[in-house]
């Protein structure tokens, strides 16, 4: 039987993936929106909408009240130095809002966080992938960017509302590709390697996966997730030369054929530095993005897989599917 489910982040990737599959399920979605977003963003879905945004404790009361569970997808997602106290008030303090109201109506809340909120993998390339236990390190931390700082703190704030008595999973998406990108958010990466052959890629790795995917086991998690438990929900661990290769051969561009090592990176990062001061901020193209990307974020989802039900489907359909929509829509 369907229920009412609170959902944040609607007009966003994975909120715009979530809000289907929950609809697809006979479930009644109320979304929180700030605005009105392209009209279709809400094709084939039927969803009630609320006004608001997460700093409007009152509007998020009252449809966390009207509801039987939340999830709390909503975040902004900035990779670089600056933004810190805007990204905090939105990802720390918007949540701190969205947990208070679960809590004070006793709903089940499942909180989208990221894998960027645990150890990265370090080693070899061989050595076992980072799971939920992997214990946090000065060697695997993270680059302390604006995003990992507060996405950190997002789940600090439903982590000490356990305590009393706060009915929560946690998630953590890997890197994420699928259909329904509006924006685009990842889907830039299909946008930039289609305009232009790009030569050189970055030296890490990500673990990519289908966005449906994890809508679905996210889903799952309202009635299977172990209260307190943290799940990853990740993919292939590829690195990005051969992430790159395969979504340029899709658009019948050349494959890259050097890493951008750190000498490159900080030519990158000076470029980048220049750009923001003839633009007034900082850009995507920022040494805190550059530092990341020449990492491995390389995760194991074998909880998810066991305790919710997490499956994957073929790699290769995701990035056709993920191609073929990217580039239809934009």
């Amino acid at each position: 039987m369907g229920r009412r489910v609170f959902l944040t982040g609607v007009t966003g990737f994975l909120g715009n993936n979530l809000a289907r599959a929950l609809t697809e399920r006979g479930n009644q979605v109320v979304a929180l929106v700030r605005g009105k977003p392209d009209p279709r963003v809400w094709e084939g879905l039927d969803v009630e909408q609320i006004c608001g945004d997460l700093g409007d404790a009152e509007v998020i009361d009252r449809a966390v009240a009207s509801c039987e569970a939340v999830i709390h997808s909503a975040a902004l997602i900035h990779v670089g130095w600056t933004r810190l106290e805007e990204s905090l008030r939105v990802n720390r303090d918007g949540t701190a809002v969205v947990a208070a109201a679960a809590l004070r109506h006793g709903r089940r809340m499942v909180h989208v966080a990221t894998v960027n909120t645990l150890p990265r993998h370090v080693g070899r390339a061989t050595a076992p992938a980072v799971h939920e236990e992997t214990p946090l390190t000065p060697a695997n931390d993270q680059v302390p960017c604006a995003y990992v700082v507060s996405k950190r703190a997002s789940v600090a704030e439903v982590e000490r509302r356990l305590d009393r008595g706060l009915d929560a999973v946690l998630v953590h998406p890997g890197f994420m590709l699928g259909p329904w990108d509006w924006k685009p958010s990842s889907g830039r990466m299909i946008l930039e390697l289609g305009k232009r052959y790009v030569p050189g890629c970055p030296t890490g790795g990500c673990s990519v996966c289908d966005v449906r995917d994890v809508s679905e086991a996210i889903v799952s998690a309202l009635d299977h997730g172990g209260r307190g438990r943290h799940y990853i929900l990740a993919g292939e661990n590829w690195s990005y030369r051969r992430l790159w290769t395969e979504l340029a051969r899709r658009q019948r561009r050349l494959r890259p054929i050097f890493p951008v090592g750190p000498l490159i990176r900080v030519g990158v990062a000076a470029y980048g530095r220049f750009q923001a001061r003839r633009v007034g901020q900082e850009t995507e193209l920022n040494s805190a993005a550059l530092k990341l990307t020449s990492h491995r974020m390389w995760y194991d989802s074998r909880r998810a897989e066991q305790e919710l039900g997490y499956t994957r489907r073929e790699l290769a359909q995701t990035l056709d599917e993920a191609t073929h929509w990217v580039r239809s829509h934009f």
